[in-house]
C-alpha cells in the first residue's frame, strides 16, 4: 500500500520526532547527544531552517522547526544519514538506525505551536526521568530560560518569547509559568505511538530487553547497574512506572528516580 503524501504546513511549521528502529536507543553517553545536536546546527546553518524547540530522550528526539531552503523531507533525511553514519562507525554496527520514516506533524496555530513546545520541554519529566523541565540539559528549556545550552546558536527563541511580552525579563517569567504548568497535553508521540500495556505485555518487553538477565535479578543488582536497567525499562513504549515497579520488584520511586538528574 502506498504511503499517503504528507501534507504541507501552511505556516512552514511542523513537529517532528525521529525515533530509533525497533524502539532501539539511539544516544548512549552525552558524546552521541552532542553529536546529533552539532549535526542539527550544521543543517539548520544549510538549510536555513528556524529551530524552535527540542528534546533528545533515550530512542527518540522531538523537534519544533520551521522549514527551511528545502522541503523537510530533504532536510530530515541529511539529518538522519549523517548521525546514522557517526553512529555506525563509533559502535562499529550496520543497518537501519531510525525507523524508516520520520513522523510530523504540522503547526497551523500560535496556541498548538506553545503547546508542543511545553509538550517538547516535560517529555523528560513526564517519561519519570527528571523531576522539572530544567533538570534536563539535552532539551532547549534551558535557552529559554537564559541559561547555557548546547550547542550555542542553535535555538530560535524570541518568537516565543515576544508571544509573552515586549519586556525580555518580564517574557522569560511568563514563559517559564507557561511551561511548567501542569497539562493534559495530547501531540505527535501520543497519536501515533502511545499504547499501554498489559502487565503479561510489559512483562515479555522486559524480559526481551533484559536478555540472559532475568526479571527477578534485576533488584538486587548494585545501585548503578540496577538504575542502568530501570532507566532501560523506562523507554520501552507504553509501560507505567507503577507496572515496571509491580514486575520489578522495586518501589515505584525507584523507578521514578533512575536516570535522574
Amino acid at each position: 500500500m502506498p504511503r499517503e503524501a504528507r501534507r504541507k504546513s501552511e505556516s512552514g511549521v511542523y513537529h517532528v520526532m525521529l525515533r530509533g528502529a525497533n524502539r532501539q536507543e539511539i544516544f548512549h553517553d552525552d558524546e552521541d547527544r552532542m553529536k546529533f545536536l552539532d549535526i542539527l546546527k550544521k543543517y539548520k546553518r544549510i538549510a536555513e531552517f528556524t529551530m524552535y524547540a527540542w528534546c533528545l530522550m533515550g530512542n527518540h528526539v522531538h523537534l519544533l522547526l520551521r522549514e527551511g531552503q528545502e522541503e523537510l523531507a530533504i532536510t530530515m533525511k541529511r539529518i538522519g544519514v549523517s548521525y546514522a553514519t557517526f553512529y555506525n562507525w563509533k559502535y562499529a554496527t550496520t543497518g537501519h538506525l531510525f525507523q524508516d520514516r520520520f513522523k510530523s506533524e504540522n503547526v497551523e496555530t500560535e496556541e498548538y505551536f506553545l503547546t508542543v513546545v511545553r509538550y517538547i520541554h516535560q517529555n523528560p519529566v513526564k517519561a519519570g526521568i527528571c523531576s522539572r523541565v530544567e533538570d534536563w540539559e539535552w532539551s532547549s528549556c534551558a535557552g529559554y530560560y537564559g541559561e547555557k545550552y548546547f550547542p550555542g546558536g542553535l535555538l530560535d527563541r524570541h518568537a516565543v518569547l515576544n508571544m509573552f511580552g515586549e519586556d525580555r525579563p518580564m517574557a522569560v517569567e511568563r514563559f517559564k509559568e507557561f511551561n511548567e504548568r501542569s497539562n493534559q497535553d495530547k501531540c505527535l508521540e501520543d497519536i501515533y505511538f502511545r499504547r499501554k500495556l498489559t502487565d503479561e505485555q510489559a512483562r515479555e518487553e522486559i524480559k526481551q530487553l533484559l536478555g540472559v538477565m532475568g526479571i527477578a535479578q534485576v533488584k538486587s543488582l548494585p545501585g548503578c547497574q540496577r538504575d542502568h536497567y530501570l532507566m532501560q525499562v523506562k523507554t520501552i513504549e507504553g509501560i507505567t512506572l507503577r507496572q515496571a515497579a509491580r514486575i520489578l520488584g522495586v518501589s515505584k520511586d525507584l523507578v521514578h528516580r533512575a536516570g535522574g538528574v
